[in-house]
């Protein structure tokens, strides 16, 4: 137990640059495995996290300018919409990385500017980038076909009132969007924390070893020759991950249905197998 603890203190915050640099190199104890691949599980949470607040916002300019009467917004939303749906995310990254590395070399100027992408072509940068685009993508999506489906009756009732423009967006359409969008919104949010997985197999490298977890249960899978205990202990991870969104993104759901009977306010997580 003690020297569990030991570990803990060691490698637990490794993953940001916090305790022993190097890593551990033979009779790997299952401890220093779960220690360490959920210290990576850090830069899971930060990749998702802030891809998901910053596309939550972005998703909800590109759904309204996806409505619009006005072409000059509809089809700029469109096809950002199209080309990340369309496009598989594995290859966003490997297009990603190679223009942030070409951008410089090519001697692009902007405003007489010369652009510096380096910074960008760390994980931590670069990664996160394509993350909230794709993802921001996906949710414009959903909250679109929301805004779509809105219920006649209250918007009827909003006319009533004498509402009109943003009031009646700010009051009645956006909130009753995202109740009518929250249950698909939550499958994307945990697509997009398991999509986090993929920055390891991506080009943008890990700064000094400070890699996910996937990367230090490649390190142990490669190193003890054994998959069998790696990587089932990130499945644990992700699974504990997953219940605890379905959890915190339920209580938003509540909140957001709070008018409703009890029955109705519950979210109910209906798995898809294919996004």
């Amino acid at each position: 137990m003690s020297q569990c603890l030991q570990t803990l203190s060691d490698y637990g915050l490794r993953a940001i640059g916090i305790g022993e640099r190097l890593l551990p190199r033979s009779d790997f104890t299952l401890c220093e495995q779960f220690v360490l691949i959920g210290s990576g599980l850090i830069w899971n949470i930060y990749f998702g996290v802030l891809a998901l607040f910053i596309g939550f916002f972005i998703a909800n300019a590109v759904a309204l300018a996806k409505g619009s009467p006005n072409p000059l917004l509809r089809k700029p939303a469109e096809w950002f919409i199209f080309l990340f749906r369309g496009s598989p995310l594995f290859i966003q990254f490997f297009v990603a990385y190679e223009a942030l590395v070409q951008l410089p070399r090519a001697g692009i100027d902007l405003f007489g500017l010369t652009i510096h992408t380096s910074w960008m072509t760390r994980a931590w940068a670069g990664a996160l980038l394509v993350l909230v685009l794709n993802t921001a993508a996906y949710s414009a999506e959903i909250f679109h076909g929301a805004l779509r489906n809105l219920p006649r009756g209250e918007l009827e009732a909003a006319d009533a009132y004498g509402m009109a423009g943003w009031t009646r967006y700010r009051r009645v359409a956006w909130p009753t969007a995202m109740r009518l969008a929250w249950p698909a919104y939550t499958n994307e949010a945990i697509f997009l924390f398991h999509a986090t997985t993929l920055v390891f197999f991506s080009s943008f490298p890990a700064f000094q070893q400070q890699g996910d977890s996937l990367y230090y249960a490649s390190y142990f899978a490669d190193k003890t020759f054994n998959p069998f205990v790696a990587y089932p202990i990130v499945a644990g991870y992700f699974i504990l991950l997953t219940l605890c969104l379905i959890t915190g993104f339920g209580v938003i759901n509540r909140r957001l249905n709070r008018h409703l009977p009890g029955k109705a306010r519950k979210l109910r997580y209906r798995p898809n197998l294919i996004r």
